[in-house]
């Protein structure tokens, strides 16, 4: 790979002195690196995806989600159908839910759990659709 001097065209000092004349022009285009820093995602909308990935990040997080986008239910089908204790299915309802990636609604002494537009989004990433993955 060719390398580029940042010469005379480079006022960022901060860019560093070798770098690729297909990264270095682009890169010029929009500031340097400021205008980079710019347009990158802010420090809290990271922590919050940050957040939201490890909510995914338990496999009965994933199947608690995967049930919901078939219909809304209750504790007990997800219990039995997971097999965990109240305890622990508790807890993940809990990070779910936290999230905002569920919901839950009091119907007489059962609480209906059902899946949000953001959990549904977040279970897409999850697809099995997603198999395909483009590879560099």
């Amino acid at each position: 790979m060719k390398k580029a001097a940042c010469s005379t065209n480079c006022v960022d000092s901060a860019i560093p002195a070798k770098i690729p004349p297909e990264v270095l022009k682009p890169l010029m285009t929009i500031g340097g690196l400021e205008g980079l820093s710019n347009r990158i995602m802010p420090r809290n909308a990271v922590l919050q995806n940050v957040s939201l990935f490890k909510a995914l990040s338990d496999p009965f997080r994933i199947k608690i989600l995967s049930m919901l986008s078939v219909q809304p239910l209750c504790v007990c089908i997800i219990r039995e159908l997971l097999e965990i204790s109240d305890t622990r299915l508790s807890y993940h309802l809990k990070k779910l839910s936290s999230m905002g990636l569920i919901e839950g609604s009091s119907q007489g002494n059962w609480i209906i759990y059902e899946l949000t537009d953001l959990g549904a989004k977040a279970l897409s990433l999850c697809s099995e659709e997603k198999k395909n993955i483009r590879k560099k």
